[in-house]
């Protein structure tokens, strides 16, 4: 196969997930919107208080959705999705619109919301922009500093006053967030803050030993606590520690306890949100575990069933990310072309 036909067949792949995309963010109802009012005046609609990220079901999936059209026409400007996709990030990303996201944001009692998942998904549409050589891209990447300055300032913060880690398989899950943190400060060249994030995370779970693997997944679950984990250390630690400590962690390669933990899920129900997540978690399984067989030596016992099971995640994945319910809709596009595209492993 030539180069040009292994390249169409990588935009025809992605293609369906960018049309995701697209239709979530346009679609502005039905919508979760959860804040802390200070007052009656602030009680308003998302259009109003939050309108670059208004759309999608909920603020983290339209930011998140708004990455995924960045990345796809970033790395696939003829693809003739691209330039559908640029017309909708010129829509939203107006000085006004922004100027409004970051007043909601600025509020105090809003110090702590879409901590630490939306700010982090944040941080990579702000990495995705830098990364793009295109004018269009140059100015919006202006637009959304602010917002990109203050989401790192309440990460960090954050960072630095957690005791320990939040394990949960859903949007409070520290490690996905910090990975995307970590990933931010390196494509933004600040590698001193990378030193001090990772220095940071081995300290949170570079002790961590006999992960209980028996206890995932959860039935809400889109990412796996302990594979999150796995995937954000090999960030943090050096290889020659990395590959010991993940034997630690994880049971051993032969042991039927990984192989049941390794097997791709099922969702009972597409429509229901909650038991949506599930098809995401095949998702993030599948990069987490490609990312981790990545890191290992060469000849590192659990290399080979870790890298099988990336394989059978990412079938999975992506055979259940063409969801018609939007309670799935709305943001596996998004996982798609993060696992597609094979960002985190840059």
């Amino acid at each position: 196969m030539s180069r040009d036909a292994v390249a169409t067949s990588a935009e025809l792949e992605f293609a369906p997930f960018v049309e995701m995309a697209l239709a979530a963010i346009a679609c502005e109802y039905p919508y979760h919107f959860s804040i802390v009012l200070a007052s009656d005046a602030e009680l308003a609609l998302p259009r109003a208080v939050t309108p670059a990220f208004r759309g999608a079901f909920d603020w983290h999936s339209s930011v998140h959705g708004h990455w995924a059209l960045a990345r796809a026409a970033r790395l696939k400007p003829q693809a003739p999705i691209a330039a559908r996709a640029r017309t909708a990030l010129a829509i939203s990303f107006t000085e006004p619109r922004l100027a409004a996201e970051l007043a909601f944001l600025r509020a105090p009692e809003r110090r702590g919301w879409e901590r630490p998942y939306g700010l982090a998904w944040l941080l990579q549409l702000a990495a995705e922009l830098r990364a793009w050589d295109d004018p269009a891209a140059v100015h919006w990447r202006e637009l959304i500093a602010p917002l990109e300055q203050l989401a790192a300032m309440r990460l960090l913060a954050w960072l630095d006053r957690l005791p320990w880690p939040v394990r949960s398989g859903e949007h409070s899950q520290s490690a996905f967030s910090l990975g995307l943190l970590h990933d931010w400060a390196r494509a933004s060249a600040q590698g001193a803050l990378a030193t001090r994030i990772s220095e940071t995370v081995v300290r949170l779970y570079g002790g961590d030993r006999d992960a209980p693997v028996r206890y995932e997944p959860s039935a809400h679950d889109f990412l796996s606590p302990i594979l999150g984990e796995a995937d954000l250390l090999r960030r943090a630690m050096p290889p020659e520690a990395y590959g010991p400590w993940l034997s630690h962690l994880l049971p051993p390669a032969d042991s039927p306890e990984l192989a049941r933990w390794l097997t791709p899920v099922a969702s009972p129900d597409e429509s229901d949100g909650k038991f949506a997540h599930l098809a995401g978690l095949n998702l993030s399984r599948a990069w987490m575990l490609e990312g981790v067989r990545r890191s290992l030596p060469e000849g590192h016992a659990l290399a080979a069933p870790l890298g099988l099971a990336a394989a059978s995640h990412r079938a999975a994945g992506l055979a259940g990310a063409r969801s018609s319910h939007y309670a799935g809709s709305h943001w596996l596009g998004s996982y798609a072309i993060y696992l597609l595209t094979g960002r985190g492993l840059e």
